[in-house]
């Protein structure tokens, strides 16, 4: 998905406008929740989310989302991590 058609699903969906957030490479997160939902557009790097013991990989291109106080973990790939996040409160 490119930015244009991420931010069209996200007004049709009825978030908010995405922001900018950038991870330093190798980095990670334990777990933690945030007091939102979101849903994320990467646009450099790549990123790991692990929700329950499953592990995904997000690229350039993929979106993914977290719900409302999700339990999650979160590494960042070698080159970090760039995304494009809108938080639905």
């Amino acid at each position: 998905m490119n930015k244009a058609q991420f931010i069209e699903m996200l007004q049709q969906e009825g978030y908010p406008d995405p922001v900018e957030v950038k991870q330093v490479p190798n980095g990670s997160l334990g777990e933690h929740t945030h007091p939102f939902a979101v849903k994320a557009l990467v646009i450099d790097g790549s990123i790991d989310i692990s929700i329950q013991s499953n592990q995904k990989t997000y690229s350039v291109g993929d979106v993914f989302q977290l719900g409302f106080e999700e339990l999650h973990s979160e590494s960042y790939g070698p080159t970090g991590v760039i995304y494009l996040a809108s938080r639905n409160h």
